[in-house]
């Protein structure tokens, strides 16, 4: 049947004179095709509709990850090549059954979803990164980069953003924690979200947006637009952008985050930060702009404060104990997220910086999580109080068995 259906296309793309035929042209002409083939070969109605929407798909939609992108319980979608797909799905990993098969129809597709946005991938630019039009983010690697074959990978969002509800149900994390991050983000504690990837970060920031007062103007920096806050009217979203084909024409999320300065916030939130532009993200916390937001790729919260000092070293010449006052001032609460070895995720740990001292950054660990137990509290009390008195005039407290409570000064 695939052999079929490949010459099928053929037959309808000669037939198709107009390079942009109208949806009932082309339902037009794919059934017309389905007649001829009913003539040579018996089709019954489901097998009949597999082939249209099939057909369909190979002109409008992604082919055959058309039924994969639609599919909202798969999360991830892998192509190593022509020959194998696979998929995350309930987080486990499997292969697909159906694959490409030829190279030029995986070219086809990637050329799709590269001109839908407007951006370029050849052998002379093989690497792009790139957003579907429901938020999917793709990972596009050609040849000479990838020798073997086009590799193409595509993160999934939800439609709607998980909330801190979802989560909760979910066991991502438990109540107390949920009520102090809460609390934390309404008084403008800085946060800085670390964990592998696909440990839910974005996810996870999405859910504690849910919590900036919305009367609050907030500005997103991101390599691809990916964050979906809701519930704040006063949202500006700001996205990098590659060179041109000349070489210039970049725009950096360094760049953005100094423009974003001028724009009058009282939040940014840095999707993720990989390098150099950590420096401006850690000053922006540091000059009055409170309750910002951002992620990174870390294995502990501990190594996350040092791929902080080495982003920044790359950025300037700071001697080192500065880079690190500059971070201890600057961030109030460290939260790593991880996978569990059942390929669930979680929350891992919730620290505070309580301060800097004799060259070392201080963290006060209040959550963390046991393997029977879950997310527990320490005993550990948040100790870097000052947003929270002057915000709720209160302390943030647990009890003995981490409930979670605000006690007035």
């Amino acid at each position: 049947m695939k052999e079929e259906l490949k010459a099928l296309r053929r037959e309808i793309a000669a037939e198709l004179t107009d390079t942009a035929p109208t949806e009932a042209l082309l339902y037009g002409a794919i059934d017309r095709a389905l007649i001829r083939l009913g003539r040579s070969r018996r089709l019954g109605v489901r097998e009949k509709e597999i082939c249209r929407k099939q057909l369909y798909d190979s002109f409008r939609g992604m082919d055959i990850l058309q039924p994969l992108l639609e599919d909202e319980s798969i999360t991830e979608i892998m192509v190593n090549g022509p020959g194998a797909i696979y998929v995350e799905q309930g987080s486990r990993m499997s292969r697909w059954e159906r694959s490409f098969g030829e190279r030029e129809a995986l070219d086809d597709v990637i050329q799709i979803m590269a001109a839908s946005v407007n951006r370029i991938v050849n052998t002379a630019s093989p690497i792009a990164d790139l957003r579907l039009e429901d938020g999917s983010r793709v990972n596009i690697v050609l040849p000479p980069a990838a020798p073997e074959g086009p590799v193409m990978t595509i993160r999934k969002f939800f439609r709607e953003p998980l909330t801190m509800e979802r989560l909760l149900a979910l066991g991502a994390l438990g109540p107390q924690a949920a009520r102090f991050l809460e609390h934390a983000v309404r008084c403008g504690c800085n946060i800085f979200i670390s964990g592998g990837t696909g440990s839910g970060k974005t996810t996870f920031l999405n859910a504690l947006s849910a919590f900036i007062p919305p009367e609050e103007r907030v500005i997103t920096i991101e390599d691809s637009l990916e964050l979906q806050l809701q519930g704040l009217p006063n949202l500006v979203r700001l996205e990098t952008r590659n060179a041109n084909l000349e070489g210039t024409g970049i725009i950096s999320i360094r760049d953005l985050i100094r423009t974003a300065l001028r724009m009058r916030p009282n939040r940014i939130v840095v999707g993720e930060v990989r390098g150099e532009e950590a420096l401006d993200m850690l000053q922006a916390m540091n000059t009055g702009h409170r309750g910002s937001l951002s992620t990174g790729h870390a294995n502990s919260a501990a190594n996350m404060l040092s791929r902080l000092e080495t982003m920044v070293l790359m950025g300037g010449e700071l001697p080192l104990t500065a880079i690190r006052a500059q971070i201890a001032s600057a961030l109030d609460l460290m939260i790593h997220l991880g996978r569990l070895p059942g390929g669930g995720r979680s929350l891992l740990s919730i620290d505070e910086i309580s301060g800097y001292e004799e060259g070392r950054i201080k963290l006060n660990g209040i959550f963390r999580y046991e393997r029977k137990a879950g997310l527990v509290f320490t005993g550990h009390q948040p100790q870097n109080t000052e947003k929270w008195e002057e915000v709720y005039g209160a302390l943030p407290r647990f009890d003995a068995g981490g409930s979670f409570r605000l006690e007035p000064c």
